[in-house]
């Protein structure tokens, strides 16, 4: 935690000398001491200091001074730091406007100048005042704040994004918060510019695109290489597990991912059957872990970088990013994995980010406190979501066209699910349209053919598994609902032929296009388990081997 700071002002240079070493000698092994000679300096001073997060425990300001009068500038100053101490330093021929500035500006306390012994006249007054500070000081939270509405599908983007990436944040509610308030107000910020984004140097950000917050919080977009051996689309655990098996064993390795690691797997609060983790483990952590492995092998990490072309020239694979740029690779490895489908349900664009969310249980669970949530979806995904959201939710509701969860959970979730009061399972239902003002406020709900309309205060959807395969425009084969089609399943395909040259066949995970590979969730016939897919990730690296020795 940063030091709390003493903020000394006086104009007199002799008079601020002695009253910073009489303070420093005393307290500077507990607040670290800050002093100037210029009122107008100080309170600039004041505003880049809020902006850093830093916590100021007390004003020590001279009366008389040519700027302005100490009484104006500890009240000027309490708009910054309203729980700061103030104290005024006077002269006897000053007492009168000391004792009138208590009741008129809430001055905590007043020092005469001289104050010699300070063990007798100044030490047991600051004392005071620091000891009564710090019985009500709550440390302010050290690092990026996000200042925005609660509704605002832009404000959720960036928390999404920060939160999939393992980078604390403070949410502050521009609506409810006074920190948020007063941060607006002294940056003068208007709300037509939210949200906003402080980072902990003080600077900020105001309505920042998702690749301006991460160049910002210092991840890396920017490839340093033109040329590997393998580059790795989509940091999913199949991406994840690929990365950490080539970068073991010694491939030039490149590992792209347009938000976050993890992919659907990434946002899951808990899962419990993930071989070797006997008490269960985030999926966030799982990705953390991954890429801190991935990092110590080597491989370089893009976030949040998207690749929306690969082309072919000279044997190698030419992949060209959002910003421009261009990579070459010898080999690729497409692990983009799968999203949730859109919701057909009447209105449901309407309120997305508003109230309705795809995934992002652990983004916005704080929202849903004492809320009645709904979350519609049979698989793990939404299990472990309802799991989450039943500690912050007054009830959550899982809606699915079945009778019951058998069919599509794993029975330990379905177990927990069972003994927890405040979830409860409704069968054969359906959101049929979602509804509200500026945030989602209703649903909709078909049962057997009868419909109602019940007050909800979020609605997470966990439904689905549609390829990211869309960015996609070169020719590999792809089955009819967009899964790319790999090894020996492509030979059914008439036109496989005409574009595969070669005299051997396809690797098991090997495209229609030799040299580029798919593994996890985004290949078709691909089991959906997070331990399938790493399987798979890391079995690509073996083929790549394969590819690369022959080329």
């Amino acid at each position: 935690m940063k030091q709390p700071i003493i903020f000394l002002l006086d104009d007199d240079p002799a008079v601020l000398n002695a009253v910073k070493r009489d303070v420093r000698s005393e307290y500077r092994s507990d607040y670290k001491i800050m002093a100037t000679d210029s009122a107008s300096e100080a309170l600039e001073a004041l505003k880049e200091l809020k902006n850093k997060g830093e916590t100021i425990a007390l004003f020590i300001s001279d009366q008389r001074m040519p700027e302005m009068l100490g009484v104006e500038f500890l009240e000027r100053a309490r708009t910054f730091y309203p729980e700061a101490k103030r104290i005024l330093l006077t002269a006897y021929s000053d007492t009168d406007a000391a004792i009138r500035a208590i009741n008129e500006v809430q001055l905590d306390y007043y020092l005469l100048k001289p104050w010699d012994p300070p063990q007798e006249k100044m030490y047991p007054v600051l004392n005071d005042q620091l000891d009564e500070w710090q019985s009500t000081f709550k440390p302010d939270f050290d690092g990026i704040k996000i200042l925005g509405y609660q509704w605002s599908p832009n404000s959720h983007a960036i928390k999404d994004f920060l939160s999939g990436n393992l980078i604390p944040y403070q949410w502050l509610d521009v609506e409810t918060s006074e920190d948020a308030k007063n941060l607006l107000q002294i940056n003068h910020i208007d709300s037509k510019s939210l949200p906003t984004v402080f980072f902990e140097d003080g600077s900020f950000l105001t309505k920042p695109t998702i690749a301006e917050v991460g160049s910002k919080t210092g991840m890396n977009v920017q490839a340093s290489k033109t040329m590997y051996d393998v580059t790795i689309i989509g940091a999913g655990p199949a991406g994840l597990a690929a990365a950490v098996y080539g970068g073991s064993e010694g491939l030039n390795s490149l590992l792209i991912e347009k938000r976050a690691p993890g992919g659907q797997a990434g946002t899951s609060s808990r899962i419990e059957n993930y071989l070797g983790f006997p008490k269960g483990l985030s999926g966030s952590d799982l990705s953390r872990r991954a890429i801190s492995q991935a990092s110590r092998f080597g491989v370089e990490f893009l976030s949040p970088q998207e690749v929306k072309a690969i082309s072919l020239k000279d044997n190698y694979k030419l992949i060209q990013l959002a910003d421009g740029s261009e990579i070459n690779s010898k080999s690729v490895i497409i692990t983009t994995g799968v999203d949730y489908k859109k919701h057909p349900a009447e209105g449901i664009d309407d309120f997305t980010g508003a109230g309705v969310y795809y995934g992002a249980a652990t983004t916005e669970a704080n929202a849903c406190m004492n809320e009645e949530v709904y979350i519609v979806g049979g698989g793990n995904s939404a299990g472990q979501g309802a799991m989450y959201l039943s500690q912050f939710a007054r009830a959550v509701y899982i809606v699915i066209r079945k009778p019951d969860l058998s069919s599509s959970m794993s029975q330990y979730l379905i177990d927990q699910i069972e003994q927890t009061p405040n979830i409860q399972v409704l069968g054969h239902t359906e959101v049929t349209k979602v509804a509200g003002k500026e945030r989602l406020e209703r649903l909709t709900l078909k049962t057997n053919g009868t419909e109602k309309e019940v007050p909800a205060g979020a609605l997470f959807i966990f439904i689905g598994a549609k390829p990211i395969t869309d960015w996609l425009d070169m020719s590999l084969i792809k089955d009819g609902k967009g899964f790319i089609e790999t090894g020996n399943a492509l030979m059914r395909y008439p036109n496989f032929k005409k574009v595969w040259k070669l005299e051997r066949e396809p690797f098991l995970l090997e495209t229609c296009v030799p040299g580029i590979f798919a593994a996890g969730d985004v290949r078709a016939g691909a089991m959906n388990r997070v331990a399938s897919a790493v399987g798979e990730g890391s079995m690509a690296i073996k083929f790549v081997h394969e590819y690369l020795a022959e080329n």
